[in-house]
């Protein structure tokens, strides 16, 4: 077999179905072996090497299954290395095939050459130069091995472009793959029995326990068995902005989220007052701790870690009790030792008591909610789609970008079985929601995709549009238009300056740009104009685009809990209030 034959051969045996990339110059043979198993394996063209890293990104998220994409040598290796980082330091297992320079040019100055193997080792989990055909399987199992066990993560896989012109006798190599390694997490690390005994003994004398799901739990699919352990206990489950859609947010026992960008202060509230603060799957970061202030360890509060990676455990906290183990294998193992009854008739008044915060919350909130303003605030375009999503009841995939949709789409967004959300927390790039999309339908089409994101980031992942528009995505895309990087002006403004400067540009005209690209699309200025255009945009097959002009987060200050605390107002304050920059 032609080494590049082999390498398809072994994707396919890992069940890869879809390939996201751009052409370039050393990857035509491996184009080449992909088309010779077309009915097995479909490659989806981007129209840059970033976005095709956002795609398998997405696809892997919501598929539990690697995102494979693949690059050429060069400028298409650069381009790759944003996605890559995201993935990685997000959990997320993705594997880049970088195609690269023949082997014979090395050192030679051929043009694009670049040593792509250390160019990834900071970013990725393996990042390996291939140096034969006949070894090409082996390397792809070992990629599809570290990429979905223990914490999962990126890869990177330098092949040169002669080793698919190789002939390799198969006699001489097997082809098998792991089927552990196909989905993720592969491998589960359970928890042991010890540890175990010492967390029931927590859980079930604490008075006033909370339990916080992070993104681990997401990954591994831990939310039920999360969810049936917090029945069995009556506790009350707060999530981080990353573990959002963990539990289904309308759940009696699941409070709101927590920490800086977009929190609930009912939330963070539980946090506070909490004795016992249960971290599942979180790395207990920047975000989820305001800066590693929040919350406040006392003599009183006591706090237990629980994660898949040892390294993670008493890394920012003093932990009363520190588990290393698979998330979801420790939940299941908690509800084999505790009877159905374990929490009958305990803590009742703490729970009715953050319930009753969260209401206060969500009464007051509607103030807001139901502005009429002009340009229209992120808060009433949350409430149409969450009025619209209500009426729709078929399950969607919501994909935000890091920038202006985030602190208000993770506040007031209603996530639910139906209804899930993602965003990149782990570098905040922009330019993400459009491609990821595609992911997101590639990888559950079952689920409509709806992309939030600014006009910040539609100027870095316009050219996604014609991809959106050539596979037919049926996505929603939702464009907050106000011609500024408004999250950036934000910041200049908390720092006293009135006139930020290189942060405003021509607002796009969102409607014209999609149409060009054969993308149904509207405009709305006003909450009627919103509601009609939503109503039109989810009736429709294809991909459609709305151009919603939106207030900017540099124009109040945004549910961030840093912000307002800069602004000298109450962050868990359960009232509706605007802040302003400047008074």
């Amino acid at each position: 077999m032609l080494g590049s034959d082999i390498l398809v051969e072994m994707l396919v045996r890992y069940e890869v179905r879809h390939v996201f990339g751009v052409p370039g110059d050393t990857n035509v043979p491996f184009y080449e072996a992909l088309q010779r198993r077309s009915t097995e394996i479909q490659h989806i063209m981007a129209r840059d090497e970033r976005s095709a890293g956002f795609m398998a990104d997405a696809y892997a998220r919501l598929g539990q299954r690697p995102g494979v994409f693949e690059c050429p040598s060069g400028a298409g290796s650069m381009y790759s290395l944003p996605p890559v980082a995201e993935a990685n330091a997000s959990a997320v297992p993705v594997i880049l095939l970088t195609i690269d320079i023949p082997l014979p040019g090395e050192g030679r100055g051929v043009i694009t050459e670049l040593d792509c193997a250390r160019l990834y080792e900071p970013v990725t989990k393996m990042s390996e130069l291939v140096k034969s055909a006949n070894k090409i399987p082996e390397v792809v199992r070992r990629a599809f091995r570290t990429a979905t066990s223990g914490t999962p993560g990126a890869v990177h896989l330098q092949i040169p472009e002669d080793l698919l012109f190789e002939d390799v006798d198969v006699t001489t190599i097997s082809l098998h793959a792991e089927a552990e390694c196909t989905n993720f997490p592969a491998f589960r690390t359970r928890p042991v029995r010890k540890k175990l005994d010492q967390l029931v003994a927590l859980l079930t004398t604490a008075r006033k326990p909370l339990i916080v799901t992070g993104g681990g739990v997401r990954r591994s699919q831990a939310g039920p068995a999360v969810t049936r352990l917090a029945e069995r206990l009556n506790i009350p489950m707060v999530t981080t902005i990353t573990g959002q859609g963990s539990v289904p947010a309308d759940h009696p026992l699941a409070i709101g989220v927590i920490g800086d960008n977009g929190f609930h202060p009912h939330a963070n509230r539980a946090m506070e007052e909490a004795e016992l603060v249960v971290f599942l799957g979180s790395k207990i970061g920047s975000v989820v701790t305001v800066g590693f202030t929040f919350p406040e360890v006392t003599h009183s509060k006591r706090i237990v870690h629980a994660d898949i990676e040892p390294i993670a455990l008493g890394n920012n906290y003093e932990n009363e009790l520190s588990i290393a183990g698979d998330v979801g294998a420790l939940a299941e193992d908690l509800l084999d030792m505790l009877p159905e009854d374990a929490g009958a008739g305990l803590r009742d008044e703490w729970v009715a008591h953050v319930n009753e915060m969260r209401s206060t919350f969500w009464l007051n909130a509607s103030v807001l909610l139901e502005r009429e303003d002009a340009p229209l605030r992120p808060e009433r375009v949350a409430h149409e789609l969450n009025e619209r999503l209500a009426e729709y009841g078929r399950p969607v995939h919501v994909l935000s970008d890091a920038g202006t949709p985030t602190p208000h789409m993770t506040r007031f967004l209603k996530t639910n079985d139906n209804v899930s959300l993602t965003i990149p927390r782990a570098f905040g790039g922009l330019g993400y929601a459009i491609p990821a999309v595609v992911g997101a339908w590639k990888a559950d089409p079952s689920r409509r995709p709806i992309g939030l994101f600014g006009d910040g980031s539609l100027g870095m992942a316009a050219g996604e549009l014609e991809t959106l528009a050539r596979l037919g995505v049926p996505a929603i895309l939702i464009l907050f238009t106000n011609g500024t990087f408004g999250w950036i002006k934000g910041l200049h403004k908390l720092r006293g300056h009135r006139e930020p400067m290189s942060v405003d540009f021509t607002p796009p005209d969102g409607r014209a740009i999609g149409e060009a690209f054969g993308v149904r699309s509207w405009s709305a200025e006003t909450p009627a104009e919103l509601s009609r255009a939503l109503e039109a945009a989810f009736a429709a097959d294809g991909p459609t685009l709305i151009d919603v002009r939106v207030e900017s987060i540099a124009d109040r200050v945004p549910p961030v809990y840093s912000w307002l605390r800069k602004r000298d107002k109450d962050p868990l304050s359960l009232e509706a209030e605007d802040v302003l920059y400047f008074v």
